[in-house]
């Protein structure tokens, strides 16, 4: 039985791993802040973004390190490209740091001509993770995996991860009516207001950053089912019923991310969906329950499988 390998020590991409690390640090500071900074700003306390965005960085920073390790072939233009992942989300990081000590906000900001040359620094910086990002899944593509669970889960976890940037491009375009904010997440409603507990996705209105954090979130969850399909079912699902299953899951949750956005973009809060949202859900719901058990009614015990 093959199963994804999670140790490959001499491959492991330590500047990635350095990234991650360091990410860590940086939550641990930010999670001191959020007890010892009292400041609030846009309706919730000022260290959370840090926070946040530094456990979501040492999260996607280890991903990646790992997904280098378990391609069969080590590549140089993926190690490069991963290497870039980090100038540029170190540059991120340290941009919402310093606002946040500055007292002001990161993302949107063009209030003043620092804050407007901050903001465009990140703008680039994401621009140039999204291009290296893509360079990471197009050599994964391009590689021959022998574990076609694995391959599914990693090939489309990485495109999938793209999916869920683009859905954070609507977030720039949203007119707030404040002068010098270029953007928000939220859509109907102020950014700031009633949010849902620990994620802070608006109760009241649309929120862009529930796509685009299932989208990005592809690189662990399919990795960890072609995982657990392998370990806790290996006996009884054959590699080409696994390989389906990944399949079929992975295409759904690609669809999940756009129909999130699309719901966002109509002001509706994730847990308050209209009929036409309702309608949608089932469809994907209904198209994914039958993809599963064409694969299922098609799979063979592994010891009926002959050499």
């Amino acid at each position: 039985m093959t199963t994804i390998e999670v140790s490959a020590p001499r491959h492991w991409h330590r500047p990635l791993l350095a990234l991650t690390w360091a990410s860590v640090a940086l939550a641990v500071i930010a999670g001191i802040g959020l007890f010892a900074d009292s400041r609030v700003l846009t309706g919730v306390p000022i260290w959370l973004k840090p926070f946040k965005f530094a456990v979501s960085f040492a999260v996607y920073g280890w991903t990646l390190a790992w997904l280098l390790a378990a391609l069969p072939r080590r590549s140089r233009l993926a190690a490069r490209a991963g290497t870039v992942v980090v100038g540029v989300s170190a540059i991120e990081l340290a941009i919402i740091t310093v606002q946040v000590i500055r007292g002001t906000t990161s993302h949107y900001n063009q209030t003043t001509p620092l804050n407007a040359t901050l903001w465009s620094m990140m703008g680039a910086s994401i621009m140039v993770l999204f291009l290296a990002h893509l360079t990471i899944g197009i050599v994964a593509l391009r590689q021959r995996i022998a574990d076609r669970a694995a391959a599914y889960a990693i090939r489309l976890g990485l495109f999938i991860s793209l999916l869920g940037m683009l859905a954070a491009v609507p977030m720039t375009t949203q007119r707030t009516g404040i002068e010098g904010i270029t953007g928000a997440h939220s859509v109907g409603v102020p950014d700031g207001g009633p949010g849902m507990p620990l994620t802070g996705w608006s109760t009241t209105g649309g929120d862009l950053r529930i796509g685009h954090f299932v989208g990005l979130h592809a690189m662990q969850v399919l990795p960890f089912l072609a995982f657990a399909l392998a370990r806790w079912a290996g006996d009884r699902l054959d590699a080409r019923t696994r390989a389906g299953l990944v399949l079929v899951s992975g295409l759904a949750y690609a669809a999940i991310v756009p129909v999130l956005t699309w719901q966002a973009m109509r002001a509706q809060p994730l847990l308050r969906p209209d009929g036409i949202t309702l309608l949608a859900l089932a469809a994907l719901a209904a198209a994914t329950a039958t993809g599963i058990g064409l694969v299922l009614s098609r799979g063979r015990r592994p010891e009926m499988v002959t050499a």
